[in-house]
C-alpha cells in the first residue's frame, strides 16, 4: 500500500512541476509575445478566410443576376437613354 502512495505523489508532483512551468513560462516576455504571435495568426487567418468566402459569394451573386465581374469598369449609357433627364436638358445651370 506504502507503493501506490509513493507513486501517486510522485505523479502528482511531476504534474504540478510541469503545470507551474508552463504557467512561469506563460508570464515572461517571449510567452506572452508567443501567445501575442498566435492571436495575431489567428486573426490574419479569420480575415483572409472571411474575404475570400466574401468575395465567393459576391461572384456567385454577380453571376446569378447576370452583373458583371467585380472590377469591370460600366460605362454610363448615352445621354438620350437616361429616363431621369427631360429632353431640355443642357447640364449645369
Amino acid at each position: 500500500m506504502r507503493g501506490l502512495w509513493f507513486v501517486a505523489g510522485t505523479a502528482a508532483g511531476v504534474y504540478a512541476t510541469a503545470k507551474a512551468r508552463t504557467a512561469a513560462e506563460a508570464l515572461t516576455v517571449d510567452g506572452i509575445h508567443d501567445r501575442l504571435t498566435g492571436w495575431f495568426a489567428g486573426a490574419r487567418v479569420l480575415r483572409e478566410e472571411l474575404r475570400a468566402g466574401t468575395v465567393e459569394k459576391e461572384t456567385e451573386l454577380r453571376e446569378r443576376y447576370g452583373l458583371p465581374p467585380h472590377g469591370v469598369p460600366q460605362l454610363p449609357a448615352p445621354a438620350e437613354q437616361r429616363p431621369d433627364q427631360p429632353d431640355d436638358w443642357e447640364g449645369t445651370d
